[in-house]
């Protein structure tokens, strides 16, 4: 789901978020009561937000008379583009996506409206229904609601059913990540320019370190120990971006460095690739027959590991409002439409079921019609999302909270340049170990500041 490139950019990453001003009582309070407004929402351009743009103006626009304008971005370019905002205080935007790394951070930097006020006063909204790692990861420290979560994710594998069976091959529920590799090499090939697994390559703290940091974590590595010793070069870290970058170059998809969730998304959809390790959000698009070739065809397991007992990731694409907002009620009308259940109902209903941006609420998995549609992976997911632990997710004390990100704001600037450093060894530019140390020369001024 989901930074600065120095402390005051990187938290301001995230600080298009939050609905509700102090002291507003409710989803309708205050005085801009949104009729006839039009608010400004820039979104990661992901397949949901896609859906959201369609419905929006024939649903929520008539029922509210709030005009929404859509600006979409890759990932990367998103998070460029909110720093600037909200660290210049610009204020072109309403609302914004973002995700449980920035929330925190810009929660504390003052730079958010808390808008657990809005949800909670929401009769309809059903706040309790949130599952609870999503309210956790989205809150201050104060314990206040900053970001309404669109959907929420965990990782695991995805694979094609019918390539492993017609080579004669299983897959465990819970595979090793030497037994994915193993696959990876038998699959590669199974059928006419396909490669055996798609893994991100592309460089960003958020792309290919999303995935990355789950296998330096079940590897046993770790960015940073406790005491804030960097660990960026360690043997655990070495060994695990080695497995990652061998895996990606021996079996993995053509121009992999360049090959962010989105590419992946494709290249799995359209059959170019046996096995796929990222977002569970990603199984609504593969089981949609509209846009993909390999719906009914794609089975799901768990986060690979190796020395942890589990190994997926905990993120959420979330609504946030900065403080720049002029529309604080529009915007907070919005963000909880966008979030709520009968916005999932609608989703179904109109573009098909699998498609519901789940993973943040408890009922959605008591659906009926999503239960029939995402049969494939919708326990899974929530079991995954269920058993994450983002204190404890390695074999060592964290310094920080979280799975796939360290939690401080000068992470996003050190995760995208380490990443930059890693994927230009996918691109045969580099070697691990340079990249690496490169990378923990970069850790250990960072964790200056930290350590005591």
């Amino acid at each position: 789901m989901r930074a600065t490139r120095h402390v005051a950019l990187i938290s301001a990453v995230v600080t298009v978020a939050s609905l509700g001003l102090a002291g507003c009582s409710g989803a309708g309070g205050g005085s801009d009561s949104g009729s006839g407004q039009s608010i400004n929402v820039l979104m990661v351009a992901n397949p949901q937000m896609t859906d959201i743009q369609k419905l929006t103006a024939d649903t929520f626009t008539k029922q509210t008379g709030i005009t929404v304008n859509y600006t979409v971005l890759p990932e990367n370019e998103l998070r460029d583009k909110v720093t600037q905002d909200v660290a210049t205080r610009a204020g072109q935007y309403d609302v914004a996506t973002v995700g449980m790394y920035e929330v925190p951070i810009w929660a504390k930097n003052d730079w958010l409206h808390e808008l657990g006020t809005y949800a909670k006063g929401d009769p309809g909204f059903g706040y309790d229904d949130l599952l609870k790692p999503m309210v956790t990861g989205l809150s201050g420290e104060d314990g206040k609601l900053y970001g309404v979560p669109f959907y929420g994710e965990s990782s695991f594998l995805m694979y094609r059913k019918d390539i492993v069976a017609a080579k004669g091959l299983t897959m465990p529920e819970r595979p090793t990540w030497q037994q994915v590799a193993d696959l990876a090499a038998k699959l590669d090939g199974a059928e006419p320019g396909m490669k055996g697994i798609c893994l991100r390559g592309l460089p960003g703290w958020g792309e290919l370190f999303a995935p990355l940091t789950t296998v330096v974590n079940t590897f046993g590595g770790t960015w940073f120990t406790k005491d804030w010793q960097a660990q960026v070069n360690s043997p655990e870290f070495t060994q695990a971006v080695k497995f990652y970058v061998d895996l990606i170059r021996a079996h993995g998809e053509p121009g992999a460095a360049q090959a962010g969730f989105t590419e992946c998304l494709n290249a799995m959809s359209q059959g170019k690739v046996a096995m796929w390790y990222d977002a569970t959000s990603g199984a609504g698009s593969l089981e949609d027959s509209n846009v993909s070739k390999v719906a009914g065809k794609v089975g799901y397991v768990h986060a690979p590991v190796v020395k942890t007992k589990s190994a997926g990731w905990l993120w959420a694409w979330a609504w946030v409002m900065p403080k720049t907002t002029k529309k604080a009620d529009a915007a907070a009308k919005f963000a909880l439409w966008a979030s709520s259940k009968d916005y999932e109902k609608l989703v179904g209903e109109k573009l098909g079921w699998s498609r519901v941006p789940s993973g943040k609420r408890a009922s959605t998995y008591e659906i009926p019609e999503y239960r029939q549609a995402a049969a494939g992976f919708g326990d899974i997911t929530l079991k995954a999302i269920q058993e994450v632990d983002p204190v404890n997710p390695g074999l060592q004390p964290r310094p920080t909270i979280g799975i796939q990100f360290v939690d401080i704001p000068e992470f996003a600037d050190l995760g995208t340049k380490v990443s930059q450093e890693i994927s230009s060894a996918i691109a045969g530019g580099t070697t691990v170990d340079k990249a690496l140390a490169n990378g923990q020369a970069m850790a250990e001024q960072v964790a200056k500041k930290y350590a005591k």
